[in-house]
């Protein structure tokens, strides 16, 4: 350490002897009492202020520095907070409307949260948080705010597996509702269905609502399903295919009731 300090001073001597030398001259000028000299202090301290002035405008880079992390900090915080208040407004909105939905329905509702997916093969099921002690059994419809999302196809003690409408094995009983018109509403692959069994000679209309139909052995009648996208002619036969949106995007579920049937 005491080498270091030996270097510093070998290497700026002259620069600290002048500078010892500038700052006694000072001294002296300042205890002195000679007209002269005030007439110097004066003039210097006059040009030291207005240098001083000018310089003031001039930001100093450190300071720029501290001020901008400072507000990059703040600016992430507010993100955060900002995220945080859009999820618990678009949370409550949706709890809101699943709250609405059940006051509206006159079934035994039990709500489920989604805790597991499988939507990307053809024999897609959803995983939920509610099983054989909450009531809970095999073949119960699965609704959502939305419409049908499909049954339970499994159960445990806290746990149980549901199949949705997009699974190869799943059949639907349904029925347009403007025509009254029943079909069989089924998964062919893709992000559509298609309502089976509909002759040609049947006006459908892109738009139509399509529900559970009071055939269904296990759904309730009167569930939406979807409406109606497109139809099609099925060459040689007697029967049109009619695809249909499903009302549930099964993408983004995240709640659920199961009926207590």
């Amino acid at each position: 350490m005491f080498r270091l300090v030996l270097y510093i001073f070998e290497t700026f001597r002259s620069y600290l002897v002048l500078a010892i030398l500038i700052i006694a001259s000072i001294g002296i000028m300042a205890m002195n009492e000679n007209p002269h000299l005030r007439t110097i202090q004066s003039f210097t301290l006059t040009t030291v202020g207005f240098a001083e002035s000018i310089l003031s405008f001039i930001p100093n880079p450190f300071s720029i520095k501290k001020e901008r992390d400072t507000l990059l900090s703040q600016n992430v915080k507010l993100k955060e907070e900002i995220n945080s208040l859009r999820e618990e407004k678009l949370e409550n909105a949706h709890l809101r409307a699943m709250l609405d939905f059940k006051q509206q329905r006159s079934d035994s509702l039990i709500p489920a949260d989604v805790i597991g997916k499988n939507i990307h093969f053809v024999r897609n099921t959803i995983t939920l948080n509610m099983g054989s002690s909450d009531g809970i059994k095999v073949n119960m419809p699965i609704i959502s705010v939305d419409g049908l999302v499909g049954r339970v196809t499994a159960v445990s003690g806290n746990y149980s597996i549901g199949q949705i409408l997009f699974h190869r094995d799943c059949r639907v009983s349904a029925t347009i509702e403007r025509s009254r018109t029943n079909g069989i509403v089924s998964w062919n692959g893709g992000i559509v269905l298609s309502l089976n069994n509909i002759v040609k000679s049947v006006d459908i209309q892109p738009g139509d609502r399509v529900v559970t139909s009071q055939f269904s052995s296990m759904y309730p009648p009167n569930i939406e399903i979807g409406v109606v996208a497109s139809t099609h002619q099925v060459p040689e036969t007697i029967f049109q295919e009619v695809i249909i949106q499903p009302s549930v995007d099964f993408s983004k579920l995240e709640r659920v009731f199961v009926l207590l049937l």
